[in-house]
Order: C-alpha cells, then structure tokens, then sequence
C-alpha cells in the first residue's frame, strides 16, 4: 500500500515539474511606440519579445490623469498586437498585423496585448 501512495507521489512531482518547466510563450520581436516625456519631447521605446496573451500597460502612458497616451505603434513581432486606448486593455481598440508599417502619430495607446495568428 506505500509503494503505490509513493509512486502516486512521485508521479504528480514529475508532472508538476514538467508544468512549470514548459516556457511561456512570447511573441517574437519588437513593438515600438513613441511617447511624450518628462519634458515635452518625444521619445521612443522598445518591447523586445513580449510575453503572448498577457496585458501590458505601456509604462510610459499607464496613468490618464498625468501622461499623455502613447502614440504610432509599430508592431514587428510574429504575433497581432491588439493596441487598447486605456490601461488593462480596455476602452476602444485596433488591431495591428504581425511585422506590419508604422502606424501614424494620430493612433494612441495605453495598452497592448499580443496574440497568435
């Protein structure tokens, strides 16, 4: 009867550990955006490879009431970025193609989330 509550045991070690050593899965890439800074001029930023599925809050932008949006999104990772007007990925939203052109000035962000084609 122990060796079987033992095996069993050891059994869900092993699969346990094989779940949490799978990666995460990332978007290969980069996505680009502008934004004003602390002084008043534009500046440009990187995410290299972001994680897939998972909400970013542009960093830069994550505060309506002090920052301007981000703005002219470029994605070119493999995966479509779903760019949102508001922090969470939420308020109005855009979908941007994988290694697709520069957006223009004019489309604003906060939030961005990518997602497999």
């Amino acid at each position: 009867m122990r060796l079987r509550h033992s095996v069993a045991a050891v059994c869900g070690a092993l699969a346990l550990t094989a779940t949490l050593a799978s990666p995460a899965h990332a978007a290969t890439g980069e996505f680009h955006y502008r934004f004003v800074g602390i002084s008043g001029d534009p500046q440009s930023a990187t995410l290299l490879d972001p994680a897939s599925g998972e909400c970013v809050t542009i960093p830069e932008a994550a505060d309506p009431g002090a920052s301007e949006p981000a703005f002219a999104p470029h994605n070119d990772t493999d995966e479509f970025a779903i760019v949102f007007t508001e922090p969470d990925c939420s308020g109005d939203s855009w979908t941007l193609r994988p290694h697709g052109r520069p957006a223009t000035d004019r489309l604003k962000l906060r939030s961005v989330v990518f997602l497999r084609p």
